[in-house]
């Protein structure tokens, strides 16, 4: 189903504002737009009221995945050739990782479609909001998803809890500690970041503050 702006919660209204105005190179300026070769995908970025305040979902990538494993990210993946859109796409794998109903979510827009290089995917993500606390979100399959985050958004704000992770070959990117072994960056952190400072919920954080990319990790 969709929302329009008047039908969602107060304190989300700024980002489904945003939504139709923001460019990708605002959201990745390194990598804003995807090939022609890009394969297309779609994430999606649920907002809900949770029992810890306003929340973010994520999970935890299984470690054995090809691509971008053990990081955290949203729901999401490649799309099918049955799907209709991005927003098939991402309700799709939403269901097929974590167990969550489509009919439970409201779209309430799109940002525009990134590049994600490591995968060469051309993703969108769906913004969607989750007016119902439950039931669960677990993994569907240990294979995909390893855990399933609530993330408070007030706990992504908080800036002792931001630092940026560096590369030796000179990368730099946001990151999140949220409480997992392996902090949130990359594609998701960069997404999440720079969508809060553009909706203007970004607090001042110390930006000299420094972490070496997670072994294993590839910008």
């Amino acid at each position: 189903m969709t929302a329009t702006t008047a039908e969602l919660p107060e304190w989300l209204r700024p980002v489904a504002d945003l939504a139709g105005s923001v460019e990708a190179e605002q959201l990745a300026p390194r990598f804003p737009h995807p090939p022609p070769d890009a394969r297309p995908a779609a994430v999606l970025m649920l907002f809900a009221d949770g029992p810890r305040g306003p929340q973010l979902l994520l999970t935890e990538r299984a470690s054995t995945l090809r691509n971008h494993a053990g990081q955290i990210s949203f729901p999401g993946g490649k799309s099918d050739p049955e799907d209709a859109d991005a927003v098939a796409t991402a309700l799709r794998e939403a269901e097929e990782e974590v167990g969550l109903d489509p009919d439970s979510v409201e779209v309430f827009g799109t940002l525009p479609t990134l590049w994600l290089p490591p995968s060469n995917h051309a993703v969108t993500p769906v913004l969607g909001y989750w007016r119902e606390w439950g039931p669960e979100l677990v993994p569907v399959s240990l294979d995909e998803v390893e855990q399933v985050i609530w993330s408070p958004i007030d706990e992504l704000l908080d800036p002792e809890r931001r630092f940026s992770v560096v590369h030796s070959g000179g990368w730099r990117g946001p990151a999140f500690d949220i409480g997992t072994d392996v902090p949130l960056w990359g594609f998701t952190a960069g997404v999440i970041a720079r969508l809060f400072d553009h909706v203007g919920w970004s607090r001042p954080w110390d930006a000299s503050r420094e972490r070496p990319l997670p072994e294993g990790g590839a910008p």
